[in-house]
């Protein structure tokens, strides 16, 4: 799976899961949590959606503001387990 097909996957389910507004324009460097959109504990879902989605387990102690934040955050860890 490639950069893009992760990050249109993971901004899928940001938009619709997390933020819950359909038509939320996400830009890949936009502040989830610091910017109020979303709280930590969305954390939680974006973990159970990648190891459901992806097959990669994210240690509870890496799924935090500093290491998730953003979209290309996220996209960055999946692609690091995916090893791409």
């Amino acid at each position: 799976m490639n950069r893009n097909d992760v990050r249109d996957k993971l901004r899928t389910f940001v938009i619709e899961e997390m933020i819950r507004i359909s038509d939320y324009d996400l830009q890949d460097d936009e502040p989830l949590i610091t910017g109020g959109l979303v709280d930590s504990f969305d954390l939680a879902l974006f973990g159970v959606f990648v190891e459901e989605t992806f097959g990669i387990y994210i240690p509870d102690p890496d799924l935090t503001v500093e290491n998730l934040d953003t979209l290309a955050q996220m996209v960055d860890r999946v692609m690091r387990d995916l090893g791409a």
